[in-house]
C-alpha cells in the first residue's frame, strides 16, 4: 500500500477522454511498438554499449558515456521507488471505450504516477542540451514523441509524462555535478559562444 494517492487534473482527464473517442486499434498498435523505445532495458542496453566505447575514446567522450550509464541507471530505478510511495490508477483502467478502440492495458493498474518513460527522456533530453542545436533539436523531437505514446496508450496522464520529464532533467543535472559532465558542457556552450561570436 502506497503512502499517497495522486489524483489525475481535470485537464488529465479530458485528455485522457479525447484520446478514448478518437484513437483506434492500428494508431494504439504503432504507439505500443514506438513507445519501447524509452524502455528503461533498452536505454541502459544502449547506455552501457556506449560505456563501453568511451573507456577507449577521448576524455570527453570518457565523461560523457560515464555521466549517460550513471544517469539511465539512475532514472531507471527512481520511478520503482517512486512507485511505492504514490499511487495513482492508470486511465486505461477509468475506460471501457478506449479499449474498444484499441486501447491495451498496461503495467499495474495503480502506478500511473510518475512516468518511467518520460523519466528515461526527461534524463536524456536534459544531457542533450550539450550537444550541438541540430543534434540536441533531434534527441528532444524524438524524446516529445515517445512520450507522447504513453498519452496516446492511456499509460499515463498527461501530468504524469510532464512530471516525469521535469524529474529526469533534475536527476540529470544533479549528477552533472559528480561526474564532470557539467564542466564539459559549460565548455562546449562557451566554446559555441565564441564560435558565434566569431561569424559575427
Amino acid at each position: 500500500m502506497a503512502l499517497y494517492r495522486v489524483k489525475p487534473t481535470k485537464v488529465d482527464e479530458a485528455v485522457a477522454r479525447t484520446v478514448a473517442r478518437h484513437t483506434a486499434p492500428v494508431p494504439e498498435e504503432a504507439a505500443q511498438l514506438l513507445s519501447w523505445g524509452a524502455d528503461e532495458h533498452l536505454l541502459i542496453a544502449l547506455a552501457a554499449g556506449f560505456w563501453l566505447y568511451g573507456q577507449a575514446a577521448d576524455e570527453r567522450t570518457r565523461i560523457a558515456s560515464n555521466h549517460v550509464l550513471l544517469t539511465t541507471a539512475a532514472v531507471a530505478l527512481l520511478p520503482h521507488v517512486l512507485k511505492s510511495i504514490f499511487d495513482q490508477e492508470r486511465p486505461d483502467r477509468t475506460t471501457l471505450r478506449g479499449h474498444v478502440h484499441g486501447v491495451p492495458f498496461s503495467g499495474k493498474a495503480l502506478d500511473a504516477f510518475p512516468s518511467g518513460h518520460a523519466l528515461n527522456v526527461g534524463a536524456l533530453a536534459s544531457a542533450a542540451t550539450a550537444l550541438p542545436a541540430a543534434e540536441r533539436n533531434t534527441v528532444w523531437i524524438i524524446g516529445a514523441g515517445l512520450v507522447l505514446t504513453r498519452v496516446a496508450l492511456l499509460a499515463h496522464w498527461l501530468s504524469d509524462v510532464l512530471a516525469g520529464l521535469a524529474v529526469g532533467a533534475v536527476v540529470e543535472r544533479l549528477l552533472r555535478f559528480w561526474t564532470g559532465y557539467s564542466r564539459m558542457a559549460g565548455q562546449d556552450c562557451h566554446g559555441s559562444d565564441r564560435d558565434t561570436a566569431r561569424r559575427r
